[in-house]
């Protein structure tokens, strides 16, 4: 059975949905939680700590143990004093979930640059500032284990949503940096691409459909990917009891010697760029570099050991 007795987590956007299934999830297996929410609305307006006071509530009647902080995760000093906090009280930071998010939806050309920036800097950046704020503790510890908060907008795309979908698709790139970064001192990062029925799919689905989309099924996955036996650098994509995993994947592609290198010549052989047989995961930048150049070096006949 997976467990996290004397583990710490700090999980952000705790005080309401998938944050608060997740903080009571983890608590009921033996994780210390601090219940991060600053308390606002889904746009991100408004403050307060009372939501993430109800949950401590839950979690401590069960005889669990848990803290409430209402640090705004995009100021640095705010979520320092909550990794403070949580190191006082409970001895450690073990587990971080960046859960904490907003939603202004409207389509690309109605949508104002304030609104898409405050996306990004909620999901994107107060993921960043908060990882960054454990980072060097796991690092001495010699020990963490990370969860980013993706999106099936950030990773296919949904209309009205490019703040948001940039924002996700952001967090994957993170995720793939710090699972490089972390490996070699145990912080194995992940992320988990979720669909549940929140504030934020109100009104989106018909509600035979949002019964079926519970929270706890996505806190199970959410659960899995933070224990000590996780995965690393994985897409976790769970909704409504199903379980998946989004990969990248490269084509083989093709080599054009120079006197080829037009853009005609690409339109020619597009459908063999894009035919996925063969096709590899690559596990970090330098592969594809790689790729290219060992196919160009064959073609001149040039030895690169």
């Amino acid at each position: 059975m997976i467990r996290f007795d004397g583990r710490t987590a700090i999980i952000t956007g705790a005080g309401n949905g998938l944050g608060r299934s997740h903080a009571l999830l983890l608590a009921e297996r033996g994780t210390n939680v601090v219940v991060n929410d600053l308390g606002g609305a889904v746009d991100g307006s408004g403050a307060s700590l009372s939501a993430a006071d109800s949950v401590v509530k839950e979690i401590t009647d069960k005889g669990g143990k848990a803290i409430a902080h209402g640090a705004d995760v995009t100021n640095p000093d705010q979520v320092a004093d909550m990794v403070d906090q949580a190191i006082k009280t409970f001895g450690a930071v073990d587990i971080l979930v960046n859960n904490a998010g907003i939603l202004r939806d409207k389509s690309f050309a109605k949508m104002e640059l304030a609104d898409f920036e405050l996306v990004l800097k909620v999901h994107l950046m107060g993921s960043v500032t908060c990882t960054k704020a454990v980072w060097d503790h796991m690092k001495e510890r010699n020990y963490g284990r990370i969860a980013m908060t993706s999106s099936s907008s950030g990773i296919y795309g949904n209309f009205g949503q490019s703040n948001y979908g940039a924002a996700k698709m952001g967090l994957v790139g993170l995720m793939n940096v710090l699972s490089i970064e972390g490996k070699k001192n145990n912080i194995r990062v992940n992320t988990l691409s979720p669909t549940a029925a929140t504030r934020m799919t109100e009104g989106l689905l018909p509600q035979a459909a949002l019964d079926l989309m519970t929270v706890e099924s996505v806190s199970a996955g959410l659960a899995y990917l933070v224990s000590e036996d996780g995965p690393e650098r994985t897409v976790l994509c769970a909704g409504a009891g199903g379980y998946a995993a989004t990969r990248i994947y490269e084509t083989p592609g093709i080599y054009l010697p120079p006197e080829q290198q037009t853009p005609e010549a690409i339109a020619e052989n597009f459908d063999r760029i894009l035919d996925p047989a063969g096709q590899d995961m690559l596990t970090d930048g330098s592969g594809q570099t790689l790729k290219f150049v060992a196919a160009a070096a064959k073609h001149f006949g040039i030895s690169l050991g």
